[in-house]
């Protein structure tokens, strides 16, 4: 299991209608790659771009080369999986930087102006 939480565009879905509209977001079936951060929003890119200077992801765009984490613990610890949609960053982080990432990525979100879903804490919202 992981610790999960999710950036969407505020634009895309009122708080009562959240629920049916995660619920057909998380079938993964719009037709691209759901670890190419282009598909989505310009301010879910750049929230995705500065995440990940500290939660690198395990694959796609952006991710360590072997090279680089096959012995480095502390950067495995760190790289997490991450889910892109046209107006989503979904991300799964490990639970032992459950806390940190929270804090990071709402911070994050707060400052690029994306809505936030705490998918593994209350499931509560959180607007820009």
């Amino acid at each position: 299991m992981s610790y999960d939480i999710l950036a969407f565009d505020p634009a895309a879905v009122a708080d009562a209608d959240f629920p049916a509209w995660w619920e057909a977001q998380s079938q993964w079936s719009e037709d691209h790659s759901y670890d190419d951060p282009e598909v989505t929003t310009a301010n879910l890119r750049t929230f995705y771009n500065k995440l990940i200077q500290t939660y690198p992801p395990m694959n796609g765009p952006g991710a360590p080369a072997y090279e680089a984490w096959h012995h480095d613990i502390e950067l495995v610890s760190q790289m997490s999986d991450y889910s892109i949609g046209t107006s989503l960053v979904y991300g799964a982080f490990s639970w032992s930087r459950a806390r940190k990432a929270r804090d990071t990525f709402t911070a994050l979100a707060a400052k690029h102006g994306v809505a936030v879903a705490m998918v593994s804490d209350d499931g509560s919202i959180l607007r820009p």
